[in-house]
């Protein structure tokens, strides 16, 4: 079985598909801060030097596994020739 396929089969579970979507913006803006350090050419150890910061530190914000603050994107998004914006939408279930 590969990726894709079990993917599709863990997210026939409401549970699991509900977990999945809850954590769908977090998995998009580590993606994008990715995509970000790749469109610049830069490695992490490369960007944290730029940030004076440590590489795990990198390593942290594109895994998704810190909370990291407007300011903290603004200089990633600036040290990679990015400018940070912001997009909302409406939810497509409003909350009750």
């Amino acid at each position: 079985m590969n990726l894709k396929a079990l993917k599709e089969q863990a997210l026939q579970n409401p549970e699991v598909k509900a977990e999945y979507e809850r954590l769908a913006p977090e998995f998009a803006l580590a993606s994008t801060l990715i995509s970000m350090r790749q469109r610049a050419g830069l490695t992490q150890e490369e960007l944290a030097k730029r940030l004076d910061t440590q590489k795990s530190n990198i390593s942290r914000l594109e895994r998704g596994s810190s909370n990291p603050g407007w300011k903290t994107l603004q200089r990633y998004a600036h040290a990679c020739g990015f400018e940070l914006t912001v997009h909302v939408e409406q939810q497509k279930q409003p909350v009750h």
